[in-house]
């Protein structure tokens, strides 16, 4: 396989082997992201494991450096490692990437030679780097581990009393979440680092707001922040529109933080320092800014009071939500349904087998689609639409005090069992979209946007994947039509799928950990979509502008921003 740039490691199972000299490492002001180093347990001549011998290989040098302009974030990692020991050691080097990041660079130097990075296939790649270590020379590999798609691993084969380093670099636009910008970097070096040092730099075009570097996070589990894991930054303003804040803990400061985010003191520090900030705004929330004749507009409103919004919910009680998931999903929906404004409506739509749409002043009056004397599907598309139609839903609940209580009574209730009918449930939840737009209420005559929250944790039983998004697709259409916003639930779940469905239908996808802290990510993922600001936005430019990428966006949410990018000339 040919030489490849190392601009595509997010192929799943792909492996770099390290190969070749080049003339020169990064300078030392490019740094990277997060190294361990840890030793094998090898066998011994009578077949029986030795014990770890205290001669790891040793991190002496961690560096990142993460430069941040027009929320453009370029961050380097240094890590250098030396092996103490006699004879070959093996040390890891293993980096977690935000989700938007793509790498731009890697390079490893061993013992004073430096090495590029290959992408070779899985196999022929795990062959190379198992003859080079059998060898007792130095060579590396890359893997993708099991739970994040964005973590990687360095497995690299020091010789013995060598020094190695890794020069990682990556890049990615930052994203407006929740009012403000976040760079996170991740830091796992699996043991204390006496020379740890973290430096983000940021040149903005506007003037810089609500900096900070809040508490420490681990970075798998949400939780409230801890004052005792204030990383103490150092924040430098250098003036309106720049900074530079810096985390140097010493090994015994590590060491603590170990303690706090419930590790291994002598693992060292295993977290995410982060920093946070927004730049302010112009009236219009617009911003344009153009170099080379190319151009990038941010949009972000900020003085436009929330659209109301008819939310339906359409939860999966299958089976295989029993136990663990659904009660968390309970209680993230109790809490969900409080953040509700009184002009907003609920429907409540549960599905397995069935789907059920909840009357939550009678549950007796709940409707089952289809009736259960009525096959799931008829061979004809027409039957399947007419019943449908003829189905008397319970129209949507206003989000007051009363309805609000009696939908988490509703909730409460739900039992998990039977199978997985994903496309019926979508179905009726555009269905009821399509009600309330038709047939407005007497004495209710407010617009709202509707919003599809979408849960699942399984395959669909159904129907296949392609069909359902096809089908979905064509359906969410004319008076029916809104964004479907779908919540992978645990490991089960077809991600890809997901993503899909919810993408080509004005929405989006997000995955939510089979954890402690599951009903946390679900009331995550609901405060990002609930508060929409305008829907159906389109932007116009010039005729001559070219190379323009999306311009027209369904709906724009409170706290984020809209993105465009082209060309507009050299003129």
């Amino acid at each position: 396989m040919n030489s490849k740039s190392l601009e595509i490691p997010f192929i799943v199972g792909a492996i770099l082997i390290l190969s070749g000299p080049v003339l020169n490492a990064p300078m030392e002001s490019d740094q990277s992201l997060v190294v361990s180093s840890t030793v094998p347990s090898l066998p011994n001549a009578s077949g029986k494991e030795n014990k770890p011998i205290e001669s790891v290989p040793q991190i002496y040098q961690m560096h990142v450096r993460s430069e941040i302009g027009n929320r453009f974030a370029h961050t380097t990692v240094t890590s250098r490692v030396r092996n103490y020991a006699s004879e070959p050691r093996e040390a890891v080097f293993s980096l977690i990437l935000p989700e938007s990041a793509f790498i731009s660079g890697f390079i490893m130097e061993i013992d004073g030679k430096n090495y590029t990075a290959l992408v070779k296939e899985k196999e022929e790649a795990q062959r190379d780097y198992e003859q080079a270590i059998s060898s007792g020379l130095g060579a590396g590999h890359v893997a993708v581990t099991a739970r994040d798609s964005n973590r990687f691993t360095v497995s690299v084969n020091i010789e013995r009393e060598a020094k190695a380093a890794f020069y990682l670099t990556y890049e990615q636009l930052l994203k407006r979440q929740d009012g403000h910008y976040e760079q996170i970097i991740n830091i796992h070096p699996a043991q204390p680092v006496k020379d740890l040092h973290v430096e983000v730099l940021i040149a903005e075009s506007r003037k810089l707001v609500d900096l900070k570097a809040p508490p420490l996070r681990t970075g798998n589990k949400i939780g409230t922040d801890k004052v005792e894991l204030d990383p103490r930054a150092d924040i430098t303003i250098v003036n309106d529109t720049s900074a530079i804040v810096t985390f140097t803990p010493n090994v015994e400061r590590q060491k603590q933080f170990a303690h706090l985010l419930g590790t291994k003191e002598e693992n060292g520090l295993s977290g995410q320092f982060v920093v946070q900030y927004d730049v302010e705004r112009d009236p219009t929330g617009g911003e344009v800014l153009i170099r080379d004749g190319y151009f990038v507009h941010f949009f972000a409103p900020t003085e436009l009071a929330p659209l109301p919004k008819q939310v339906v919910f359409v939860l999966d009680t299958s089976g295989s939500m029993s136990g663990q998931k659904i009660e968390q999903m309970k209680q993230a929906m109790h809490n969900i349904l409080d953040q509700l404004n009184e002009q907003d409506t609920l429907s409540l739509v549960e599905f397995n087998s069935y789907t059920k749409v909840w009357d939550i002043d009678n549950a007796e009056k709940s409707v089952w689609y289809p009736y259960t004397d009525v096959p799931y599907y008829c061979s004809n598309e027409y039957q399947n639409l007419r019943v449908l139609k003829m189905a008397k839903f319970p129209r949507a609940y206003p989000a007051n005090a009363k309805n609000i209580k009696n939908a988490k009574l509703a909730i409460s209730a739900f039992k998990a069992g039977g199978s997985t009918g994903i496309f019926g449930a979508l179905q009726v939840a555009l269905r009821l979209v399509e009600i309330e737009r038709v047939v407005p209420h007497v004495n209710d005559t407010t617009k709202r946007q509707p919003l599809v929250m979408f849960l699942t944790d399984g395959q669909p039983t159904d129907m296949s994947t392609n069909s359902i998004i096809t089908g979905i697709t064509e359906f969410n259409t004319y008076t029916k039509r809104s964004p479907i916003f779908a919540l992978s639930f645990g490991d089960d779940v077809d991600k890809e799928f997901l993503q899909k469905l919810a993408g080509q239908n004005a929405g989006f996808s997000r995955h939510i950990y089979d954890e402690a802290d599951a009903s946390l990510q679900l009331e995550g993922f609901y405060r990002q979509i609930s508060s929409p600001l305008l829907s159906d936005v389109t932007f116009k430019y010039e005729p001559s502008t070219t190379s323009l990428t999306n311009s027209n966006f369904p709906i724009h949410f409170g706290g984020s921003e809209i993105v465009i990018a082209g060309f507009c000339g050299t003129e």
